[in-house]
Order: C-alpha cells, then structure tokens, then sequence
C-alpha cells in the first residue's frame, strides 16, 4: 500500500464526515433567516412614497438584516395578492397597509392570513386604515371602526409611551409627527393586552384630543400589533422613531405565544 495514498484517502474521509455532521445536526447548522413580509396595496401617491408604503416600511426595517431577518415587500398585484401559502407558511411577521382597496381581499386569502397567526404563530402587524382590513378584523373578531370619526386636517400628534416596559417600546421616548390624520375614540376592539402608545392631537384650532395609538394582543399562537398613525398624504413612515417601533415591533411579533 502507497503510505501517501492511504493518508489521502483517511483525510478525505475525514473531511466528507465532517461536511455530513455539520449538515445534519441541527445545532451545527446555519440558523434560519427569520422572514418578514411588508404588505400594501399600492394606493399612495408617489409624490409622498415613490416605492409605496411597503417601501418606506421595508426600508426603515434594514436594521434588522443584521439580526438575521430577511426583508420581503408584497403588494395586491402580485400572484396570489401577494400572500400566496408557500410565502406565508415561511412568514414569522406580517406588516399589513391597506386603504381604499379591502373589499379586494379574497376570503380565502383572508383565512390563509388568519390560520397562519392563530394556528401557526405568525406575528400581524396592522397600519393605520389596515384597523379596517379583513385580516385584522378576522383575528380579532370585531368590526375594528372608530366611532368618533375621521379627520383629515393635519393636526399635530404627539406619541405617549404608555407602556415602557413594552418589548416595542424599548429605546423609545415621546415624540411628535408633526402631521397625521386624525382617528376618534371609542375604537371597536376587544381589550388589548397592552396599550403601548398612547397620543394627544392638537388640532389646527390648538384644541386638544386623547387617542390611543398602539395596541397589542396575543390571538391564538401568533401575536398581534395595530399601530394608528401611518396616513398615506403624510410621511410617517420616513421618521426615525416610527421606524425604531416597528422594528422592536417585528422582533416581538415574530416570536410566538
């Protein structure tokens, strides 16, 4: 026997059995990207979001590609709405925008969504006019309309942590958005674990108006987070503190109850 060739072959050997183990045992294995998918329905005005909401969102979400999430955009218009079963089945959080568009939404999609969160533990995340998407209403079980209204006239908002202790309130403080349409309290909605943000509008006319701006909620295995502000005309989606809440946002979504 060749003494060169034999040691060859046992380093060879060696070599292949150890490509075997750290392939096949899981703790070895290179950890999962965890997947977020930004929904909208391609309704705002390009003036304020040239790549749409989805965009914006995405965007202010790169922070965590560095925590090992992978960053998806989604829009009505691609196959299967773009929430197709093979792409929701590798989901671990759902940001959902829609507008003027919910009536499109078919219900079996809807239900797709809904299973996923309650049965799957995908995190859902709703924006602003999202409160009166099929989704949400499905999973929380009620109508989801503000009573009081709905005003467009630019007031002022000024964002209360209400819940510090809050995972999606960590690293945040009161703020302001300078400009935000306006939704009225009473919110039909069941009670919220956790209120996480509050807010005050000063109106055009400097008077004043309470409303809560961030709920959260635990619905089957999945969790569950609406946040209000997020009018197409404004952008919102574009300032710093909005951006660091969904971030904290998505990493608490996407672990399961």
């Amino acid at each position: 026997m060749n003494p060169l060739l034999s040691r060859r072959s046992v380093l060879a050997a060696g070599a292949v059995a150890a490509v075997e183990v750290l392939t096949s045992h899981p703790a070895l294995a290179a950890p999962r990207k965890r997947r977020v998918v930004v929904w909208s329905e391609g309704t705002a005005p390009k003036n304020v979001y040239p790549h749409d909401i989805n965009g914006a969102v995405a965007e202010g979400l790169k922070p965590l590609k560095d925590k090992g999430w992978e960053i998806v955009t989604a829009t009505l218009t691609d196959p299967e709405q773009g929430v197709p079963a093979a792409s929701l089945k590798k989901t671990d959080v759902l940001i959902w925008w829609g507008h003027m568009r919910h009536g499109n939404i078919t219900n079996e999609h809807v239900k797709l969504i809904v299973d996923r969160v309650k049965k799957g533990g995908m995190g859902f995340i709703a924006l602003h006019s999202a409160h009166f998407s099929k989704p949400l209403k499905a999973l929380l079980g009620t109508n989801c309309g503000w009573k009081g209204g709905y005003v467009e006239d630019g007031s002022k908002l000024n964002m209360i942590v209400k819940d510090k202790n809050h995972p999606i309130a960590q690293g945040i403080s009161d703020f302001s958005l300078p400009h935000t349409e306006r939704y009225t309290e009473p919110f039909e909605i069941p009670e919220p674990e956790s209120v996480v943000f509050d807010g005050q509008y000063i109106r055009p006319d400097g008077s004043k108006e309470s409303s809560r701006q961030g709920f959260a909620w635990t619905v089957g295995k999945g969790r569950v987070f609406y946040f209000q502000p997020g009018h197409e005309t404004y952008p919102i989606f574009f300032d710093a503190n909005v951006r660091k809440l969904l971030c904290n946002a998505v990493e608490w979504a996407g672990k399961s109850a």
